[in-house]
């Protein structure tokens, strides 16, 4: 893949690179994943969300981070964001479960208010302390695609010059898969305008499709 498991250090925090395991699976990562303590997340963040899906998917989506869903469940895109990204892929004619999903970053970032705990984007430190994770899981599961879902994805993988506006539903340069291409997240169809939503939703099929098309 043209990578090492080792990420960049990380101050303030030893990064993710100290925990990887010498030998690289599925079982052995998330294992280890589970006791990650790469950066401050996981000291409120109820458990690692680590990736899941089939274990040679042909294609790996990979999001931001879990929500509040997925760090009670310990599954990556089981929340709101999962059903947008379901309605999606069958839309695409993708199939969930033929696919392998994962986040940039495997703590829920939040903050409090009252009894609710809302989003919070992770830092750019927070990011490159977990990236180790997501390269070493890259090399296991070996996809022939890569899709990244928004901007935290991509610009861990491909450098945060990278705009996922100017460059969505694009074959990307890059050496990481045989293929790779970026779209938005699906909680920005949540985010945006509720008037907007079904062109938007649109969008991202359409994305989604292209990705399909590149196998």
């Amino acid at each position: 893949m043209g990578y090492g498991r080792a990420g960049p250090r990380v101050l303030g925090g030893v990064g993710a690179e100290e925990f990887i395991p010498d030998q690289l699976t599925l079982e052995s990562l998330r294992e280890a994943a589970s006791g990650c303590r790469g950066c401050d997340l996981w000291e409120d963040a109820t458990q690692t969300v680590f990736g899941d899906g089939a274990k040679h998917a042909n294609v790996m989506l990979i999001g931001e981070q879990p929500g509040d869903r997925e760090d009670i469940e310990g599954m990556p895109f089981v929340g709101p964001a999962g059903r947008i990204l379901d309605e999606g892929l069958e839309a695409a004619q993708i199939a969930r479960t033929s696919v392998y999903v994962t986040n940039a970053v495997k703590h829920f970032r939040f903050t409090r208010r009252g009894k609710r705990r809302l989003h919070e984007k992770p830092n750019s430190q927070q990011v490159r302390a977990c990236r180790p994770w997501l390269q070493a899981e890259v090399e296991t599961v070996r996809p022939s695609l890569l899709v990244l879902l928004g901007a935290t994805a991509a610009q861990s993988l491909l450098g945060r010059q990278f705009r996922v506006t100017q460059n969505r539903g694009t074959l990307l340069d890059s050496d990481l898969a045989e293929a790779v291409t970026a779209t938005i997240h699906p909680s920005a169809i949540l985010r945006g305008d509720p008037e907007q939503r079904e062109r938007e939703l649109g969008a991202f099929v359409d994305d989604l499709r292209f990705a399909r098309s590149l196998l």
